[in-house]
């Protein structure tokens, strides 16, 4: 007796988005938006005084990145061209791998977009920080005399 894997396509004669869309493994998720697959995933964070973005991009160098900020828009794309080759025997197999993804996010209007974008690369998360315009910033406590 040989083991069969279990196959996710359950209908392979449909294209792929039909196939994603009758696919039940994400039936229960909680997302209230749409998610393509390929965006990579992202944490942000809102501070008193700032916004930090995070963006997981493993594989990716800094030089395949672009942060872009017009118009209370902010925009991160990436692209990758990889050549693998493997040589055996009498025949040479050449594999290429495109990767990319391009994503935009909508900005508040507490946004300071006249300062400068903090951006940092490191062991494939992409750390953004935005800072907040002076009077959206979180005034200070203040304690009230009562008469």
């Amino acid at each position: 007796m040989s083991l069969i894997k279990f196959n996710k396509n359950r209908f392979p004669w449909i294209n792929d988005k039909v196939a994603t869309w009758l696919d039940t493994d994400d039936f229960f998720a909680d997302d209230f938006f749409t998610r393509e697959r390929n965006l990579p995933a992202m944490n942000v964070k809102e501070n008193k005084g700032d916004f930090e973005i995070e963006i997981a991009v493993p594989g990716f160098s800094k030089k395949d990145i672009e942060v872009t900020l017009e118009d209370d828009m902010l925009h991160i794309c990436a692209k990758q061209k990889k050549e693998v080759e493997d040589k055996n025997e009498n025949y040479t197999r050449r594999e290429f791998n495109y990767s990319s993804f391009d994503r935009k996010l909508q900005l508040p209007s507490s946004v300071n977009q006249e300062e400068k974008v903090k951006a940092m690369y490191e062991d494939g998360i992409l750390k953004l920080n935005l800072v907040k315009k002076e009077e959206a910033k979180e005034p200070p406590k203040r304690i009230i005399d009562i008469a």
